[in-house]
């Protein structure tokens, strides 16, 4: 219903009354929902929609997923991919009665606060994981242009096959420097101080690994776009991470921010 790319839009409810909290609304993309050992979600809603602070609105909820009123929707696919055994999921929360002493995690209107100290090093954690990716994908790429023999010769010996790799490669290793970089900026100065470098892994790093990633898909040819290699997973999962924890065009705002200071 929202974009969520701006948590201050969240239009979920947590109306706290007394020792009482009601949960209300729908949420997509629940990751971990549709796996059968999940038993107990985290909730995001506005608790205090009147407060003048728009950080300070929002809360989180620890929600059993027995609980009355909780229901799975539909799963969702990721270009095709279930995810399994974790999955993700449209899930309905309709009138969900809660302890609120028991369901609410560090207190009324501390919700965006408790995202924003999990988002930076979560983004890192996808980042580190995208420079695998893109790893994996040159390995891949490199092993298919020494085997693979068209016209005569292999394909690493044809057309412009070393400068694709070359370019792959500068552009994963700058990647990798900058995710590095945030890492050391996190550990030092905590995740305000590496706002600006986690912005710029989170951009760089999806871009860098779709590019080894679909140039290693393009010298395998049709075995790149089908089941027989690990490259079309690959491909789903560092698309997704251009919007996940925060699309690229978020990072480029702040990052933009920053600069014009």
């Amino acid at each position: 219903q929202v974009a969520s790319s701006d948590a201050t839009n969240i239009s979920s409810v947590i109306r706290i009354q007394g020792n009482k909290c009601l949960v209300e609304g729908t949420k997509w993309w629940t990751s971990g929902a549709m796996d059968p050992r999940c038993k107990l979600c985290i909730f995001m809603g506005k608790s205090d929609k009147e407060s003048t602070l728009i950080h300070k609105q929002q809360s989180m909820v620890l929600v059993p997923m027995d609980s009355s009123g909780v229901r799975v929707v539909r799963p969702l696919t990721v270009f095709g991919y279930d995810d399994a055994p974790h999955g993700h999921a449209e899930v309905e929360f309709k009138d969900v009665l809660l302890d609120a002493e028991d369901a609410i995690l560090l207190g009324a209107g501390r919700g965006f606060e408790i995202a924003q100290g999990r988002l930076g090093p979560g983004r890192l954690h996808h980042c580190m994981r995208l420079i695998g990716m893109a790893e994996r994908s040159l390995e891949l790429m490199v092993e298919r242009g020494r085997s693979r023999v068209a016209f005569g010769k292999p394909l690493a010996a044809l057309g412009s096959f070393a400068g694709q790799l070359a370019e792959c490669r500068i552009q994963l290793n700058a990647a990798r420097l900058l995710v590095v970089q945030a890492a050391k900026v996190l550990d030092r100065e905590g995740f305000k101080g590496a706002k600006g470098d986690i912005a710029a892994a989170k951009v760089a790093a999806p871009r860098a690994a779709l590019r080894c990633i679909d140039q290693a898909m393009q010298v395998h040819g049709g075995a790149g776009v089908c089941q027989d290699t690990i490259l079309p997973s690959l491909w789903a999962a560092a698309r997704t991470l251009r919007i996940a924890d925060g699309p690229d065009e978020v990072h480029l705002a702040t990052l933009a921010k920053m600069e014009l200071r």
